[in-house]
């Protein structure tokens, strides 16, 4: 019997089968298939790229749909990652189905379904980016009895030919409401097929990014996530830029979550929030203040930020994002509702819990005490950002702040309450120590802490050694004061990597 939460749920697989999506089986799926009407099954799994790839099945029989599913099927790893040699490069992918989703663009009734990947012995294979996630949030719950959750934000760019009708204004976007934010359907309706795929949505708007260059128009918009456990935050997000993308080619518009579009204007990144649980409950604030785990969270992060960035700032453009004065965090500090910080505590509802009945005056209900919504964001990555590597090295280096027994001391001395840029704050700002300004010394720091994500095996050598490559590769040290002031030559990069991950 179906209850309100499933009936409720927009999922079309929750709907159908009565169940939540964690307890789906083979079964579940084969039966969906069979009383949907389902021809065509696609593997989905995320490369090193970090886009979505397809595997597509007709399917033919009963039979074959339970082979399929049981079995998963070969690909080329060699081909997906460029650690994995092509004399040894068969990979087996294998469905979960917990993933299964209706995908909202197949010509034909079509099922997708998430994969792992798995080696030529039938064991996880260890430099999968999932596997690295899964790996590192065992052994957070492990060492600590804590349940860490994430949410993401996603920031993208709309860009199409300028129209003159109901201007936006440049850079004052934020909230905008149609007709002045020309792109609001496209994101209502991501909202929607992103929830039935599974995303857990918090809300969509506008973003500050709003301007015109020459013929071209340029609007930004933003969908935030609920927290969630971070194997689903993960792939919601993955989803999300896929479901993104491909209405903006339906729409005949160009959808980028490119960090800097332009110099001068809004970058945009791809923040994540984090809470932890203890027994169902949030943990993250106690009796409304940050709690001790919380800060030692944060004093990890921060310890590791610098290297950090080479799994959330990928590329060149990440590093012109990076500049003071536009709202992205250049110093490696915290603090509360600061967005020009490391990690930002928002506000959480802490004591908050008679807005409602003052702004509702004849509803004489009484609500209680609301559970704690406390969070803390690390606002560094942007679109380049491998999702999945990311929070697992968020994960890796809380874990090493609520170990480390000097971490609470380290956090109270790098927390500002202030806004660090101002002039009498010269002093303070000069004692923080700075986040790289390229891809190279992202590697270099990367190399420096290597052993803080090598720890308990969870990011294999050759993955690190192989990240430290990639980022070296670019040779952009310097690369941002070479081309001060050179529009050509930006505009040149940014175009480079307007599609990334």
């Amino acid at each position: 019997m179906k209850d309100g939460l499933t009936k409720m749920n927009p999922s079309p697989l929750v709907q159908f089968l009565g169940k939540q999506s964690s307890t789906f089986t083979r079964n579940d799926i084969v039966r969906f298939c069979e009383g949907n009407g389902i021809e065509m099954i696609n593997f989905r799994y995320i490369a090193e790229d970090g886009r979505l790839k397809t595997l597509n099945f007709i399917i033919t029989s009963k039979e074959h749909l339970e082979t399929i599913l049981t079995q998963g099927e070969r690909v080329d790893g060699s081909s997906l990652f460029s650690f994995i040699e092509s004399g040894s490069s068969d990979l087996y992918v294998v469905p979960r189905y917990r993933t299964a989703y209706v995908n909202p663009f197949g010509e034909v009734p079509t099922l997708d379904i998430l994969c792992s990947f798995y080696n030529s012995e039938g064991k996880p294979l260890e430099s999968d980016p999932g596997y690295v996630l899964r790996k590192a949030t065992d052994e957070f719950t492990r060492e600590t009895g804590l349940t860490f959750k994430a949410l993401g934000e996603l920031e993208y760019y709309v860009v199409s030919p300028k129209e003159d009708s109901f201007p936006g204004v440049d850079q004052k976007g934020y909230h905008s409401s149609e007709p002045f934010a020309k792109f609001e359907h496209i994101r209502n309706e991501a909202l929607v097929l992103i929830a039935k795929a599974g995303g857990q949505i918090k809300y969509g708007h506008a973003e500050v990014g709003c301007f015109s260059d020459g013929d071209t128009y340029y609007e930004q918009h933003e969908i935030e996530f609920l927290p969630t456990c971070v194997e689903q935050a993960a792939e919601q997000m993955v989803i999300a830029k896929w479901i993104l993308r491909m209405l903006g080619y339906r729409y005949g518009v160009e959808i980028s979550f490119a960090p800097k579009i332009t110099v001068g204007k809004a970058g945009s990144g791809m923040h994540f929030h984090m809470m932890v649980d203890k027994d169902g409950k949030n943990v993250t604030s106690i009796d409304g203040k940050l709690s001790d785990t919380a800060r030692k969270m944060i004093a990890g992060i921060l310890s590791s930020a610098d290297a950090l960035t080479a799994f959330g700032n990928s590329i060149p453009t990440s590093y012109l994002r990076l500049v003071p004065h536009q709202e992205a965090p250049t110093n490696i500090c915290w603090g509360d509702r600061n967005r020009s910080v490391v990690v930002r505590v928002p506000l959480g509802w802490s004591g908050a819990d008679s807005m409602i009945a003052h702004a509702n005056p004849a509803d004489n209900h009484f609500f209680g005490k609301s559970p704690s919504k406390q969070t803390f964001e690390f606002r560094v990555p942007d679109g380049s950002a491998d999702i999945y590597l990311t929070i697992a090295g968020l994960i890796v280096a809380s874990l090493k702040g609520i170990n480390d027994p000097d971490a609470l001391k380290r956090a109270e001395e790098l927390y500002v309450d202030v806004n660090i840029f101002k002039p009498e704050y010269k002093d303070k700002l000069e004692k923080l120590k700075m986040l790289p300004l390229s891809c190279y010394e992202s590697a270099e720091a990367l190399d420096r802490k290597r052993e803080i994500f090598e720890a308990n095996h969870i990011f294999p050598k050759g993955l690190i050694d192989s990240r430290i490559a990639k980022l070296k590769s670019y040779n952009d040290k310097g690369l941002s004061e070479r081309i001060y002031g050179k529009k050509d030559e930006i505009n040149e990069l940014v175009k480079q990597f307007i599609h990334v991950g």
